[in-house]
């Protein structure tokens, strides 16, 4: 395990955290400012910290300004900030800076330990996920459609030119975008990827451009925004169609000019950026609504790759379901679960409406929650709509199915019934015969209904007392299990097609016991 780097120019601070976090057998190492630390970071031989502690008030440099720098050069390792100011502005400028957590002075020691414990964790689950992204392909796909956006990703390698990935959410426009950066010419250069709609409008502005010090309550520090930090290199705006319109001036001068002004600021900054961004939305509708401007439309739009929907490359989820197991199980540190072919069936049947991510997340969710180390369909989560279907497999046509149709089939009883003696064979019934002997105010009936008055029939002669709900429970369970069949076993969907509620229909699953 690499050291835990505690800095801070308090002697006795650095000697009382020292001792406590040996006693745990957590190594240490110490430095009294910033200066020190940095030069270690130079040092080629020096593995690093595990993770940093320090001090947000010191000679020199501040723990604030501090966490910058390590945070430009190893932005996932867990810094935790401590200062004896606890004041909002300094836990604010922390957390904002990226710190992993802020610890008041004077702190319980104990609770300090338990704190860099759980920083010491958090670092090594990266440390696993990082290892599994190494040992794992960029992305996996059979199907001709992924096959497409590999070769598009291959014929971009060598260009600069500006990308828009278009694709419902949770499909993989990030992993593209980062395949996209790895292959080209500014592989050695930075990825820095930022989600514009998971921040608030009003910090939007400073995480993109960066802020001088003293521009808002709380910037105690100059700030470099994503422009900087991805200057060499390339940056991912995600959800660029949920980009406020005023910002989306200030985007479309930095990429026409390569300039813009931190917040507060008044010197222009240069950048060389090569811009990828990412929508699920119809952008050209944006533009029609004027949610989106027209000009920055057409410079993010030159070069344009579609990614394709889970439910469009159905081929490649058998793959990417033992892959998402095979990484799971590596980050819990577990035995990799297996996966049945029956299952396999259902999980390949299910449309994914949160694509790639969803299976993603299914998958660790299995690795957590199945039972045993082969998963089979009872172990799928309930959103998969895995029913018990009498031998029903999925994604065949409903129509080899006779029992799952429209056709209901009772099995057929040679008991005569009254008034149509073509019914006393089984044969009879079972095909169908049109030929039946009917009076004129009764309609032909098809070879269900035959078979439920055969049945009926046959129960009626019996000493029973209970034929009504006998066959209405035989009914209505054949009923169900056909509409849900036809709607791939979305309860909501196969309520609105019997014409019944959706809570009906949930009561009426657990009343026939087809859970």
């Amino acid at each position: 395990m690499k050291s835990i780097w505690i800095v801070d120019d308090d002697q006795s601070i650095r000697f009382v955290l020292e001792k406590a976090l040996l006693r745990e057998g957590l190594p240490t190492r110490s430095f009294a400012g910033a200066r020190e630390v940095l030069a270690a970071l130079d040092d080629t031989d020096d593995r690093g910290p595990q993770i940093m502690v320090s001090d947000i008030r010191m000679p020199g440099t501040s723990g604030l300004d501090l966490l910058e720098k390590i945070k430009t050069r190893l932005p996932g390792l867990p810094v935790i900030i401590m200062t004896a100011y606890s004041d909002l502005d300094s836990a604010v400028s922390a957390f904002q800076g990226g710190a992993f957590e802020y610890l008041p002075k004077p702190f319980d020691l104990n609770k300090a330990v338990e704190l860099i414990r759980r920083a010491v964790e958090e670092s090594r689950r990266e440390e696993v996920a990082e290892e599994t992204a190494v040992q794992s392909p960029e992305m996996l796909g059979q199907a001709p459609a992924m096959q497409d956006v590999f070769r598009a990703i291959g014929r971009l390698s060598q260009s600069n030119v500006t990308v828009m990935i278009t694709g419902e959410s949770g499909s993989g426009k990030e992993l593209v975008a980062r395949a996209l950066h790895k292959h080209s010419l500014r592989a050695n250069g930075p990825f820095i990827a930022i989600n514009t709609a998971a921040i608030p409008k009003d910090l939007l502005e400073s995480e993109l451009f960066g802020h001088e010090r003293g521009a808002f309550t709380g910037a105690q520090t100059m700030r470099r925004g994503r422009f900087e930090q991805a200057d060499g290199g390339t940056l991912f705006l995600d959800e660029i169609g949920d980009m406020p319109f005023d910002l989306q001036t200030r985007l479309l001068r930095v990429l026409s000019d390569g300039h813009f002004y931190r917040v507060g600021g008044h010197s222009a900054v240069k950048t060389n950026v090569r811009v990828i961004a990412a929508t699920h939305q119809n952008l050209e509708q944006r533009v029609r609504d004027g949610a989106f401007r027209e000009d920055l439309f057409h410079r993010l739009n030159v070069i344009r790759l579609r990614l394709p929907a889970l439910r469009e490359r159905r081929e490649d989820i058998a793959a990417l379901t033992r892959h998402f197991l095979q990484q799971s199980a590596a980050q819990l540190g577990v035995e990799p679960k297996r996966i049945s072919e029956a299952a396999l069936a259902w999980i390949n049947h299910f449309d994914f409406p949160g694509n790639v991510r969803q299976l993603e997340n299914m998958c660790h969710w299995l690795t957590v929650m199945a039972p045993a180390q082969l998963i089979e369909p009872k172990d799928l989560p309930p959103e998969i709509g895995v029913t018990d279907t009498e031998g029903l497999v999925p994604n065949q046509p409903l129509a080899q199915y006779p029992q799952a149709q429209g056709a209901m089939h009772f099995e057929a009883i040679s008991t005569p019934v009254p008034g149509n003696p073509e019914l006393a064979s089984p044969n009879a019934v079972a095909s169908g015969v049109a030929d039946v002997g009917v009076s004129a105010r009764s309609p032909v009936l098809s070879s269900w209904e035959l078979g439920l008055e055969a049945d009926a029939a046959a129960l009626l002669a019996s000493d029973r007392t209970d034929v009504w709900d006998v066959l209405t429970h035989r009914f209505e369970s054949r009923l169900i299990l056909a509409a849900l069949a036809a709607t791939r076993g979305r309860r909501v969907e196969a309520a609105q097609k019997l014409g019944i509620g959706r809570n009906t229909i949930t009561r009426k699953i657990q009343e026939l016991g087809l859970e």
